[in-house]
C-alpha cells in the first residue's frame, strides 16, 4: 500500500481534531475514560479517512494509466489503417 501524501495526512489529522472537538462539545464528557473513548473513536475515524483517500488516489491513478494505454493502442491501430 502506498504511503499517504502530505495532503492526505493533513486531511486525516484535521478529521481527528475536528471530530474530537465536536464530540467533546456535544457529549459533555468529563471523565478520563469517556474522553479517551471519544478520542479513540476520532482517531479511528481519521485513520479510515486517510486510508480511503489513499485508496481513491491509487485507484484514480490506475484508471489514468489504463486510459493512457488504451489511447496508445488506439494510436497504433490508426497507424496500421493508414
Amino acid at each position: 500500500m502506498p504511503r499517504p501524501s502530505a495532503a492526505q495526512f493533513c486531511l486525516g489529522s484535521f478529521t481527528v481534531v475536528a471530530t474530537t472537538v465536536a464530540l467533546l462539545a456535544v457529549s459533555g464528557a468529563s471523565g478520563v475514560l469517556e474522553v479517551a473513548v471519544l478520542v479513540g473513536f476520532a482517531l479511528a475515524l481519521g485513520t479510515v479517512v486517510t486510508v480511503l483517500s489513499v485508496a481513491v488516489s491509487a485507484r484514480s491513478a490506475a484508471v489514468g494509466d489504463r486510459s493512457g494505454a488504451s489511447a496508445a493502442a488506439a494510436g497504433r491501430e490508426y497507424a496500421r489503417q493508414r
